[in-house]
């Protein structure tokens, strides 16, 4: 068995939706559903600390503090930790780490793997003692393997790193209805493209988000919306109720996605008609229950319509409603419009919402909230692939309508294919396919394809005002035998708007690509290209993906994104198109415009559909080029870091959780220390081995936010520390030493413009331990503590949310009780 492996990776908040109204898969599925549910459960982050014993020597770490996550691939933290050597004394220790990382989207894991040591600290360990004490530490500690929550890590992460710079997004308002009265959107994108429904007169519309319908005969539309018929003679005029249907409709067939339709026919004889409006490119529907019904948001200047499935805001302070779709905000005078673009001018109040809020789910795209920053460092962390080259060469393949045909890139020299639903990009004399998120290239748009080795930079310049923009946000590296894929939300439609404090994650990139038809055949031909709104997206922080659909934007998602037909087979398909929340939803066909990927499964799909299931990990032994999947897959061929060929599963590899207090942490001065409850932080003296109080020495007791220093008559190693005054002393840390390289005074307010970062005294050996409770040393560690406990919190709501179902209901989620529809 060759050295390298075929490990596909099933890591990806991407799933999609069933095209039956309503239903609910679990159901169908019980046993699948609970074999999931076990190994959601199995691969759980279940707490901190941990311990881990080898050879009689117990080790306690405690939650990693992460310094770093560079290109969210390999990661910097420190840890503390107790070591307990066999028959021997309990120590506390420091130590500084390095690892690379995998992600596990599904179930919101980071498993650490080649975990290097690159510092370790004993604050009250004889010198003599602490060689043996190392060696201890390091053949104990486990070396990957162990599951720790992303909420975990990003939670440390947003105190340290800055968001990415948001795209060149188009951000102008598409058309957007109101109604007080039941009422529905239709989107047909252009003309109306008609199939003929075998053996009758019967066409139907294909490019649009409901069950449209076309009879030759007697020149009528017919619409099926909610369960009632309608019909007119134009799109864009007056629908009406109608009990009465061409007999073509009776002949429908059977399981091409007309089950749900046949099942309406004869027509119902109650049921009161819906409003239809009507668009011929993607719009926006707002739909109240009646005259607005305000709720009052405590704390602030904000109302919130509670009638309605969209998100509405009425800001008492500027006399503005606003309203959320797909990540945007637009304001107004008038519920009725005409709507602006508000996302760079919204009420601060906004940031205010409770958490507990009924419309706390808008936090996520409100700028400056942590929940905006969660989402926006999310939409970063990669999911990646190994794949065996020869395997993906083989299953490579292009279709076109016809003889290919290339359209300029604007504002570059390359050029894509516009007559296939895959991407390909032509640069120069060769071409280039990103096919299920894996780089090719070929002399001939046809093939045959290899792996690409490099992928030209000028790829990564194609604007966002391209249909084929989210290929920039997949990049891989490869060996002899395989291709290591990387893809970030992007590819699937998740972009970053604004910049550093004010970014925020949206749907789409806000352009509109126009559907390609073509009529060469016997039937016509309808490729949809992505779009941003029409589908009533709606942001899951759980998954960091975006759901389809509000009711009134039909079963189906959006306008022809989530309609396709078949020419070859004649056969229809019909399903929501955008990345979804967790749970297994997609029971038929679905189609993702983003990705181009089709699949048909219960449980959803990611970019590598294609290449198949895997797992990567059996406690210490990782495959060299592995990675974990949640979905019972098994790994195809396998080297691991021992040597070992053959197929291997997961099971945790890393320490048992102890039940205990969380409560140890690790300073940059090296120096361990805990926090009571009133907030103020001992540590680990490092003259008698005991814990040294708060107001005793280095106390970051605080009175309101101001920190209070040592007093005057307080002295440390023989230095008399008076308020105002530097302590010049051998053994403390010198001013360079500081944090930043800042020079500090007791009793000052301390400015800090740069966090602490590894490299400055823990992980240098030849520096002497800094003086225990300085203020930039606790101001970090106060940070540590609040992030600590806000990722214990969203981990556990993470996982009550995942035994739910992927249902969440009340402040904090998103709206949909069993199916992804409308908010009740």
């Amino acid at each position: 068995m060759k050295k390298s492996i075929l490990i596909i990776i099933l890591c990806v908040s991407s799933f999609f939706f069933s095209c039956k109204k309503e239903k609910n898969p679990d159901s169908a599925n019980p046993e699948a559903s609970q074999s999931a549910a076990a190994d959601s459960s199995a691969l759980a982050d279940n707490g901190w600390p941990r311990e881990t014993t080898n050879n009689g020597t117990k080790l306690v770490y405690y939650q990693p503090q992460v310094d770093d996550w560079k290109d969210y691939k390999e990661i910097t933290a420190r840890l503390a930790f107790s070591l307990t050597p066999k028959d021997g004394k309990q120590v506390l220790g420091v130590a500084s780490l390095t690892a690379q990382t995998l992600v596990d989207k599904d179930n919101r894991n980071v498993f650490l793997k080649n975990i290097q040591v690159t510092d370790i600290r004993f604050p009250a360990l004889d010198e003599k003692k602490i060689p043996e004490m190392e060696k201890l530490f390091k053949e104990t500690l486990p070396k990957g393997g162990d599951p720790i929550s992303v909420d975990r890590i990003l939670t440390d992460l947003n105190q340290t790193k800055n968001p990415a710079k948001g795209i060149t997004a188009k951000n102008d308002p598409p058309q957007i209805f109101y109604s007080t009265n039941p009422a529905v959107l239709l989107i047909v994108q252009g003309e109306p493209v008609l199939v003929p429904v075998e053996k009758t007169d019967i066409q139907y519309v294909v490019n649009t988000n409901w069950d449209l319908f076309f009879d030759k005969t007697s020149k009528d539309y017919y619409l099926l919306a909610d369960n009632i018929w309608l019909t007119s003679k134009n799109l864009n005029e007056k629908w009406v109720k109608t009990t009465k249907l061409p007999s073509g409709l009776s002949s429908l067939p059977s399981g091409q996605n007309f089950d749900d339709v046949k099942k309406m026919i004869p027509p119902p004889s109650t049921g009161a008609a819906p409003e239809v409006f009507f668009s011929n490119k993607p719009a926006e529907l707002i739909a109240i229950n009646g005259s607005p019904k305000f709720v009052k948001i405590p704390g602030t200047k904000l109302m919130y319509i509670d009638n309605t499935e969209n998100d509405i805001f009425a800001s008492e302070g500027n006399g503005q409603y606003y309203v959320l779709l797909s990540g945007r905000w637009f304001g107004s005078k008038e519920l009725t419009g005409p709507w602006t673009y508000a996302g760079n001018k919204l009420p601060a109040d906004f940031a205010k919402i409770p958490k507990d809020s009924p419309r706390a789910n808008v936090l996520a795209s409100v700028p400056g909230t942590q929940e905006a920053q969660d989402a926006v460092m999310l939409a970063q962390v990669p999911t990646m692939a190994v794949i065996n080259k020869a395997d993906a060469e083989a299953k490579a393949k292009v279709t076109y309508d016809g003889t290919p045909q290339f359209k300029p890139i604007e504002g570059t020299k390359m050029q894509y294919a516009s007559n296939t639903q895959d991407k390909v990009i032509k640069v120069g004399d060769l071409y280039y396919l990103c096919f299920q998120a894996v780089w090719f290239i070929s002399t001939s748009p046809n093939g045959p394809w290899k792996t690409a080795d490099s992928v030209p930079k000028e790829i990564y310049t194609i604007p966002p005002s391209s249909p084929v923009y989210n290929v920039t946000y997949v990049t891989q590296t490869t060996t002899d035998t395989t291709v290591q894929s990387s893809t970030t939300a992007g590819y699937f439609g998740a972009f970053i708007i604004g910049a550093t404090v004010g970014a925020i994650l949206t749907y789409g990139t806000g352009f509109y690509y126009p559907p390609y038809i073509y009529y060469g055949g016997l039937y016509p031909i309808y490729r949809p290209w992505p779009y941003t709104y029409g589908g009533g997206a709606v942001y899951n922080p759980w998954t960091g993906g975006w759901a389809a659909g509000r009711r009134v934007y039909g079963p189906y998602g959006s306008a022809g994104t989530s309609a396709w037909y078949n020419p070859a087979t004649g056969r229809y398909g019909r399903s929501a198109s955008v990345q979804g929340w967790y749970g297994g939803r997609t029971v038929a066909e679905s189609y993702n415009p983003w990705t181009g990927n089709y699949a048909r499964t219960a449980q959803g799909h990611n970019a590598y559909a294609q290449w198949g299931h895997s797992a990567a990990t059996n406690g210490n032994q990782w495959a060299q080029t592995g990675h974990i999947t949640t979905r019972r897959g098994t790994a195809i061929g396998y080297q691991t870091s021992g040597g070992k060929e053959g197929v291997i599963t997961h099971h945790r590899g890393g320490g048992t959780t102890v039940r205990t207090n969380n409560n140890l942490y690790a300073g940059h001065d090296g120096h361990v220390y805990k926090r009571d409850q009133n907030g103020n932080w001992s540590h680990y003296n490092n003259g008698n081995g005991g814990w040294t109080q708060a107001g005793t020495l280095g106390s970051s007791k605080k009175s309101g936010n101001q920190i209070q220093r040592n007093k005057p008559d307080q002295t440390l190693g023989g230095a008399t520390r008076n308020t105002g005054e530097r302590i010049q002393h051998d053994n403390l840390s010198k001013p360079d030493q500081n944090l930043g390289g800042e020079t500090r005074n007791a009793g000052e307010g301390i400015q800090r413009d740069n966090l602490s970062r590894p490299d400055q005294t823990l992980g240098q050996p030849n520096k002497p331990l800094g003086e225990a409770g300085r203020p930039d040393v606790t101001n970090d560690l106060d940070r540590s503590a609040f992030s600590r406990n806000r990722g214990q919190t969203q981990t556990q709501n993470f996982q009550n949310f995942q035994r739910d179902g992927g249902r969440l209901g009340g402040g904090g989620g998103f709206r949909g009780g069993g199916g992804f529809r409308g908010r009740r």
